[in-house]
Order: C-alpha cells, then sequence, then structure tokens
C-alpha cells in the first residue's frame, strides 16, 4: 500500500522511535488517499483513448490530447452504435481543481469530434463534472483525475519534518566567493619591553599563558638604581612569546608578546578580476571548512590600497568576534561575499524543488493533500530560485522534506491518463 511505504520510509528515515505498528496502521487507514489512481486505471476506454461516460444510449468519450506544447480536452458522441453529429451536443466540462480554482471548458464542433476551447494548463489532476445535452436531455458524470497528488495525514507529516509556507515574494543574492586565514586583530596585540635596563630576577607566565591587564610577568633589577621593578601585561590576553628568562639582562628587544584574541581578523585575497566587485560594507558570510561550529557574519572593514606583487591580490578584512574562542589564527576559511541583491515577484527555496516527468514541480499544500505545482524558473542563487509561472503567490507548498513527498507520489504510481 502506498500509506505504507511512506509509514517506513518514515520511520527508517525520519521517525526513530515511533512504533511501526502505530505507523502502519495510519498507512492503512489513509489507503484510500490512492484510490482515485485505482480508479483511474480501471476507466473504461474509447477507440480514441479516452475515458467513456456512459447514461443510457448515450455515450460521450473524452479524451485529454497533448501536442505541440499544448493540452486540449475532445469529445466524440454516440448514441447506442450511432456516431452523433458534434454539432448536435452542448458539452461544457469543469475541472475542479485543488485549492478551489474551477476551470470551466466550452467545446466547439470540429469535424468528426468536439474541441474543447481553452488549453488545460498543469497538473492535469482535477475532480471532473460533464454536462452534455442532446435531443433536451441533459447528462452529468462526475470523477476523479487525479496526478502528481498525495494524501499525508498532518501528524505524519508533521514527525517527518515536512514544512511549509506561503509562496511569495523573495530576493536573489550574488555572492563571490573568497579564501583566507583567521590571523589576530593587529590593534589587540602588544609587545611587552623593561622600562629600564637590567636583570630578570624572576618570570611570572610562559607561552600559553592567559593574563589579566596589569598582572606581573617578571621582576627586573635595574643596573642603575638596583631596585627592582615588575614589568606587568598591558592588556588582558594570552602570552604568545616569551623572551625572558631569569639572570638575563634586558636590552630594547621585547621580552613579551600578549595578543588578545577575543576579536580576530578574516584576512582574505581578492585577485584583480574581483576588486571591482568589492567595497566596505558588504556582507560576508565566513565559514572554516570541516568545522561546522565556525560559522560567521560579518562585513567587509577594510579593503587595503596597495597588493601584493607575488600573487597580485589585495587583502580585504572581516572583523570576527571570537569571544568564544572558536576562530584559530592561521586557520583557513571560505568567505562568500553578497555583491549584488534582485527582489523578484515570486521565489522558492531549492529544497523546495523536486522533479516530476520532465517538468521542475514544488508541492503545493491544502490540508492534508499534496500536489504538484510545474514551475517555470528563471534566476537563482545558492538558495533561492525565482519563479516564472505554475505557482500563484499565496499558496502554500513544501519547503523541506519534499523529496518525500515526492517518494510517496511515484511509488503509488503517477498516473497521467484522463
Amino acid at each position: 500500500m502506498t500509506r505504507l511505504t511512506l509509514a517506513m520510509m518514515l520511520s527508517v528515515a525520519l521517525l526513530a522511535g515511533c512504533e511501526r505498528a502505530a505507523l502502519q496502521a495510519r498507512a492503512h487507514d489513509d489507503h484510500a488517499a490512492h484510490g482515485d489512481h485505482a480508479e483511474e486505471h480501471e476507466a473504461p476506454r474509447g477507440p480514441h483513448g479516452g475515458r467513456l461516460l456512459t447514461d443510457g444510449e448515450f455515450t460521450i468519450e473524452l479524451a485529454l490530447v497533448e501536442g505541440g506544447g499544448r493540452a486540449e480536452l475532445r469529445a466524440w458522441a454516440r448514441h447506442g452504435s450511432r456516431p452523433i453529429a458534434p454539432s448536435d451536443v452542448d458539452l461544457v466540462v469543469e475541472l475542479h481543481r485543488l485549492g478551489g480554482r474551477v476551470d470551466r471548458v466550452g467545446f466547439a464542433p470540429q469535424g468528426e469530434f468536439l474541441r474543447g476551447e481553452s488549453a488545460i494548463a498543469e497538473p492535469h489532476s482535477f475532480d471532473v463534472r460533464v454536462t452534455a445535452s442532446f435531443r433536451g436531455d441533459t447528462h452529468v458524470w462526475e470523477y476523479a483525475s487525479y496526478e502528481g497528488r498525495t494524501t499525508i495525514p498532518a501528524d505524519v507529516a508533521r514527525e517527518a519534518g515536512i514544512e511549509t509556507d506561503i509562496a511569495g515574494p523573495g530576493t536573489l543574492v550574488e555572492t563571490l566567493t573568497l579564501y583566507g586565514t583567521i590571523v589576530p586583530d593587529a590593534t589587540r596585540v602588544r609587545e611587552v619591553k623593561a622600562r629600564f635596563p637590567g636583570v630578570i630576577r624572576s618570570v611570572a607566565h610562559k607561552v600559553g599563558d592567559t593574563v589579566r591587564a596589569g598582572e606581573t610577568l617578571a621582576t627586573v633589577e635595574a643596573n642603575e638604581s638596583l631596585r627592582t621593578y615588575a614589568i606587568t601585561a598591558p592588556i588582558e590576553g594570552v602570552v604568545t612569546e616569551r623572551h625572558a628568562e631569569p639572570g638575563e639582562q634586558t636590552g630594547d628587544a621585547p621580552l613579551f608578546e600578549i595578543v588578545d584574541f577575543s576579536r580576530v581578523w578574516a584576512e582574505l585575497k581578492v585577485f584583480a578580476r574581483d576588486r571591482a566587485r568589492l567595497r566596505t560594507g558588504q556582507r560576508v558570510a565566513i565559514t572554516a571548512e570541516g568545522t561546522p561550529a565556525a560559522a560567521a557574519q560579518g562585513t567587509i572593514d577594510y579593503i587595503a590600497p596597495v597588493g601584493d606583487p607575488g600573487s597580485q591580490s589585495v587583502t580585504a578584512r572581516v572583523v570576527l568576534d571570537n569571544r568564544s574562542g572558536t576562530w584559530t589564527p592561521g586557520q583557513f576559511v571560505t568567505a562568500r561575499v553578497e555583491v549584488a541583491t534582485t527582489p523578484v515577484a515570486l521565489a522558492v527555496p531549492l529544497s523546495a524543488l523536486q522533479t516530476f516527468r520532465d517538468f521542475a514541480v514544488v508541492y503545493a499544500q491544502a490540508g492534508d493533500v499534496y500536489e504538484v505545482r510545474m514551475v517555470e524558473l528563471g534566476r537563482r542563487d545558492a538558495e533561492r530560485a525565482e519563479v516564472l509561472g505554475g505557482l500563484e503567490p499565496g499558496t502554500r507548498y513544501v519547503t523541506r522534506n519534499s523529496y518525500l513527498i515526492k517518494a510517496d507520489i511515484e511509488k503509488a504510481g503517477a498516473s497521467h491518463e484522463h
């Protein structure tokens, strides 16, 4: 059963901890959701491949004919075994679509058949009402003709992580990918020297120690006064260099380096072909490969006015908050810079897109029912695609785990007969 297929998929992939028996019970209850597919396949067919609709001696064969990029309805009428002239029959077909839209199709004689006066838009999925008048009698038929449709109970969809949203406008973001390295914030690096020449009497900290501002790093006995004074940390940070040992003489060289790593820089290489696309203030997403937690948003703070002759590149800088210790100097990073934004009337996330037959589709939702919407796509970025047609603004559609809807429809057998 189709619902069993979905239930087992959800049980294995997404519903760990749920009892399989409970899902199977729900699947059995919802098997009627696909009953229309079976009915569709079993409907009697006429010589033109259309569905036969019979009321007493009067019969209409109704077919959906596709060709040349257009789909239309055609009908042939008979009374008993004798064909009826198309001009003698008044025929109207109403196509009731998911979401409440009704397409009303009138017919006009063309040769030996009646031809629908309007094209039938995708998806070809609807509840059909056929009304035919002949010799003062009116004949009415109603049936379901579904494709690309399935029913999933709300609790199953929720547990499976199926998410939806309302179709509406969006913004496409053009990005430029750059690569670089994390370096210390140069404004938070201090070299510590002795105030007066002398002999180092003690050293209190080693490389890697965290120190507070004002904390003693070493003591020195001044050569001239023979008084001992303390060398203290000018800022809070980490000792990254130490060039001081007890008994050594101080000179002009730094004895310690202290770095405050609570803020760091991402220095990005920008080659000549990309330089004109960058400016300060542009938004940047920074990530480090292999480190999921290393991700941050920032802006370009600085672009060097002078390039590196060796690499023919300039440096762009992004300032990153590092109070959590996420970023380590020397770490390689990838940066995606937003270089342009384009508002569009209708956009969907790429995660919503699937394929159905030869179409790109999203899945519209109405209650527990999901159905394909063939979409015409325009521009796209790394996350979204512009929709030019096939999806009405305001339609609720699946944005996450849409592949589950596709799998359930495919297991059901997505009929395309009419």
